[in-house]
């Protein structure tokens, strides 16, 4: 049976949004909410997340590369919730009770294995799923033993300190490299993979100019990018693929195409011809799915990629209480075939329609439809270069760009998802801040 706001209004308590993963779309709508219902008394908003901190995830590139200082970027989820009128709880989703409104969090354990917190509930009126999703490995062999994925920050510096590892390793070494060394393969040529290949490029030609003479990275240094499909970039226009390739192609970067990857080992990557691609370092970059714990969560309906399915007002198909957004959400595109893609657009503009949403289903207002608006694409290939292509009325349909315009625009991506969780003057001096510490630092991380 479907509650209503009316109840919690006749047991006089405020509506309770609990907002489950602090992702770009999931910590967007915390804050807003928090601003707007939170401080007012008219909802209590509460975020569930397992990290402590937030980061662009569509910047986990740079993390890996070194090119940017984690640190420097994170939001951490306890301050951001104390100045925006949310409460943030730390835990994991492990189960949903939706007779009784209750989400089921598992117990925190630290590095130390020491509890930190117990399993818990918490109760709500509203229920927001907003997990994002995870690197989907199709069963390939060796992928969870010998490849990284970029899908948490742990994950990227983790690949980074790898990566300066092995440099320090060839630098020191008195024997001749051997045919793996200072090799990298990165499997999946979407966005991740082909701006971690630009990135990495002049990433490690930086690390290595620090005194590391012994290290030729034209000579030693092999970037492999290996994608099963006819061509880089899939799911993005043919001509953002081409210019692409050609950039990296010109920077050495060995571009495979048509190469589907059956097995990933200790030397490197097998290839379905046999052909064995030496590597140090694997990153596994190819294919999403929503988290597994999704499937057919308390009978809700999910797809073959565990997302949950959702109606056009980004509610669930069987509980109107439960809505989800961002990658986890199959949400129907209205005027096309098929579902929104799995980008950080579609999760903003979902967070901002939710804001309005939630407050008329307080009020026990009809819900709007949500219509995805499409403004393009754009891929950052490092300092090089950036190509995409954007959409929309205020270009008048679709507008070719590349280069330092180009450029500007992915850069201002970045900012909006910043301006929306801290507002204009908190972004415009903390850029200003790192702008002017950039000049006493390193040009990349080094440790």
């Amino acid at each position: 049976m479907a509650h209503t706001s009316s109840e919690s209004e006749a047991k006089g308590r405020p509506h309770r949004v609990v907002i489950v993963g602090g992702g770009a779309g999931g910590l967007e709508l915390a804050t807003r909410l928090g601003d707007t219902l939170g401080r007012r008394g008219l909802a209590h908003i509460t975020l569930i997340e397992k990290a402590r901190s937030h980061f662009w995830k569509p910047h986990l590139h740079e993390i890996a590369a070194g090119s940017m200082d984690l640190h420097a970027h994170a939001t951490d989820y306890l301050a951001q919730s104390a100045w925006h009128g949310f409460r943030y709880r730390v835990g994991e989703m492990v189960g949903l009770d939706r007779a009784q409104r209750l989400v089921q969090v598992g117990p925190v354990v630290d590095e130390d294995g020491v509890q930190v917190t117990p399993g818990y509930t918490r109760a709500y009126d509203t229920l927001v799923i907003a997990v994002g999703s995870n690197t989907n490995d199709f069963g390939t062999p060796g992928v969870a033993e010998h490849a990284i994925a970029l899908e948490t920050t742990k994950q990227a510096e983790r690949f980074h300190r790898r990566l300066v590892n092995a440099c320090l390793r060839a630098h020191m070494q008195d024997t001749p490299l051997q045919p793996r060394q200072l090799q990298v393969a990165i499997i999946g040529a979407g966005a991740t993979g082909v701006e971690l290949a630009a990135e990495l490029h002049k990433a490690t030609r930086t690390l290595v100019s620090y005194n590391l003479e012994r290290i030729d990275p034209e000579r030693d240094i092999r970037l492999n990018l290996i994608e099963a499909g006819p061509r880089i970039l899939p799911a993005l226009p043919e001509r953002i693929a081409h210019s692409a390739t050609t950039l990296l192609q010109g920077l050495g970067v060995r571009v495979r195409t048509g190469a589907r990857v059956t097995a990933v080992t200790a030397e490197g990557v097998v290839l379905a011809s046999g052909e064995l691609v030496p590597a140090e370092l694997v990153v596994w970059a190819a294919g999403v799915k929503a988290p597994e714990f999704l499937h057919e969560l308390a009978g809700l309906e999910t797809n073959r990629l565990n997302q949950l399915v959702v109606l056009p007002t980004l509610q669930s198909t069987r509980d109107e209480s439960v809505f989800a957004i961002g990658d986890c959400a199959a949400a129907p595109w209205l005027g096309h075939q098929g579902t929104v893609p799995p980008r950080a657009q579609a999760a903003h503009q979902q967070a901002s329609h939710l804001v309005k949403q939630i407050r008329r289903r307080i009020e026990g207002q009809p819900l709007a439809p949500w219509r995805y608006r499409d403004f393009g694409s754009l891929v950052s290939l490092g300092e090089y270069s950036t190509v995409g292509n954007l959409m929309g009325a205020l270009v008048g349909g679709n507008l070719w760009v590349e280069g330092l315009f180009a450029r500007t625009m992915y850069l201002s991506l970045y900012k909006m998802h910043q301006v929306a969780l801290h507002g204009w003057w908190k972004t415009a001096l903390g850029s200003a801040s790192r702008w002017l510490t950039r000049s006493t630092e390193p040009r990349v991380k080094l440790h």
